[in-house]
């Protein structure tokens, strides 16, 4: 693979200085190419950039994988149509994905300059859904699929997929700015010891947040980073307005209008890191602001007053510990009020609708819903505040150097306050859909646990497989009249039971970084 980058670099090296040479007026002496050297300041796979004192790495990694029993790849099956568990749920669901990163590093007078890209190229399985036709017709709706419109004719060919830009960053004199990891999150992410995207239990964004920030360094592994971070694209968990709730939604896993305004203030975050040889301490703060629209369709409706929210997250690693070498435990601990993508994180569901078998006689089914937004309110009222808390943590047992297996599990509580659940439980939508003597409450928790096995043959050459069980423990009691779901295949006007829902799902995966 060395010979590899050397030649690529060697070719753009050369192709550089051709140009230069035809692009002359007058004949002159073709310069000698100058040979790709090895760049030792930054550790491993760094390369000097031919005729400067730049260097550069280029990574990544070819991913194929199957996940087995859900609509996505990878997370649970917690929400139409594959929380449905019926003919619309995907026995199977595979993406094969390229990575690509470019890692550049220059020495000045103050200090590293670093520029960081990293993008993805995939392919994944759609979905069929649902329509609601009276002759059973059915819709794909992935992110790719055949030509022609015979299936759906929006999707594109089937030579189109998906870029995803994950990071795009440069760090200059103790400041990041771009598109990078939250200095809220833990170093391990979603990911304490798993390949399953959805645990809840704390931040996590994956795929880089737009923020600016600035790292001080006192020494000794303690650092402090103040940052500013969009919060748009991955920390709005909803501002609902429940006087646009409905049967239909509620059902859904939705408790009213989403009624965002325009971006107002960028999310501010604050983070204490200790590393040291034993493992890695972490504290982080966040402050959201939740910044709702209107009440209605014109300014003339009025708007409720902004509500500003927060999180706090506690984060321990341990690594080498007495059970085998490289073993370690991630540990993480999260509460927010106001800003519940701290703590259910975007690749994790912050709204259900999961059906599965009766409980009782005469029931057809039952179902699971729930929501958990920022805030909710009432056209005319202010936004209450929903609060969260959660944890999440995993440990790695390396059985050799080729085999380890980790254990994981989450944990995430979700609560409403005596006026929220004022708003949705009075509401008409919420009498129409609850059996005389069941009980509303929109409180519920999530529960998760799991078991990864990897074996990596040969070295960055890895083969794993994650099974996963995620349960929603909803508060509601009793029975619904079903409001029926199109995309999903559920009936209108039959009874329900409201029962806890689980979901089963098994990630086989095979990678090749480099």
């Amino acid at each position: 693979m060395k010979m590899v980058k050397s030649l690529i670099l060697g070719s753009a090296a050369a192709l550089v200085a051709v140009g230069g040479a035809q692009a002359a007026d007058l004949p002159v002496k073709a310069k000698a190419v100058e040979y790709v050297k090895v760049c030792s300041l930054y550790g491993p796979g760094f390369y000097y950039i031919p005729g400067t004192d730049t260097c550069i790495k280029l990574g990544g990694y070819l991913r194929v994988e199957t996940a087995l029993n859900t609509n996505s790849v990878y997370g649970p099956t917690t929400s139409s149509n594959a929380g449905g568990h019926n003919r619309y749920t995907n026995y199977y669901t595979a993406r094969s994905r390229e990575d690509f990163n470019i890692d550049t590093r220059t020495a000045t007078e103050y200090g590293v300059v670093r520029t960081f890209f990293d993008a993805t190229f995939s392919w994944t399985t759609g979905n069929y859904a649902g329509t609601g036709s009276a002759t059973g017709g059915s819709l794909y709706s992935g992110s790719v699929g055949p030509a022609g419109g015979s299936v759906n004719g929006t999707d594109g060919n089937p030579n189109a997929g998906a870029l995803g830009v994950y990071y795009a960053f440069i760090q200059f004199a103790g400041f990041t700015m771009g598109k990078a990891v939250s200095q809220f999150d833990a170093p391990w992410n979603n990911y304490p010891a798993n390949n399953f995207d959805g645990l809840v239990g704390g931040g996590g964004t994956v795929t880089g947040v737009n923020q600016f920030t600035y790292t001080a360094q006192f020494g000794n592994g303690v650092s402090l980073a103040l940052s500013a971070q969009d919060q748009v694209q991955y920390y709005q968990s909803g501002v609902l307005n429940v006087t646009g709730i409905t049967a239909a939604g509620i059902a859904g896993g939705s408790y009213g209008t989403n009624s965002y305004g325009g971006t107002v203030s960028p999310d501010f975050v604050a983070s204490l890191r200790v590393d040291q040889a034993w493992g890695l301490f972490q504290a982080s703060f966040a402050a959201h602001d939740s910044h709702v629209g209107y009440y209605g369709a014109t300014e003339l409706t009025g708007h409720p007053d902004d509500k500003w929210g927060w999180a706090a997250q506690l984060a321990l690693s341990i690594k080498n510990i007495p059970t085998g070498a490289g073993d370690t435990i991630n540990l993480q601990g999260v509460y927010t009020d106001g800003a519940t993508r701290y703590n259910l994180q975007v690749l994790s569901p912050n709204a259900f609708s999961m059906y599965s078998g009766a409980s009782t006689a005469g029931a057809y089914q039952s179902i699971g819903f729930a929501n958990a937004p920022d805030t909710v309110f009432v056209t005319g009222g202010t936004q209450q505040s929903i609060t969260t808390w959660g944890f999440r943590g995993g440990y790695t047992h390396n059985w050799d150097p080729y085999w380890n297996t980790g254990i994981y599990g989450a944990y995430a509580g979700v609560r409403f306050n005596d006026t929220s659940k004022a708003f949705i439980c009075g509401s008409a939508a919420m009498g129409a859909l609850l059996v005389a003597g069941s009980t509303c409450n929109p409180d519920f928790n999530v529960a998760q646990a799991g078991i990864i096995t990897r074996w990596t043959p040969v070295k960055n050459l890895t083969f794993s497989g994650d099974f996963n069980w995620t349960r929603l423990d909803q508060k509601y009691s009793g029975q619904i009249v079903g409001p029926g779901s199109a995309t999903a295949a559920k009936p209108a006007g039959v009874v329900y039971d409201l029962k806890d829902q689980d979901s089963f799902t098994l990630l086989l995966r095979a990678q090749r970084n480099w």
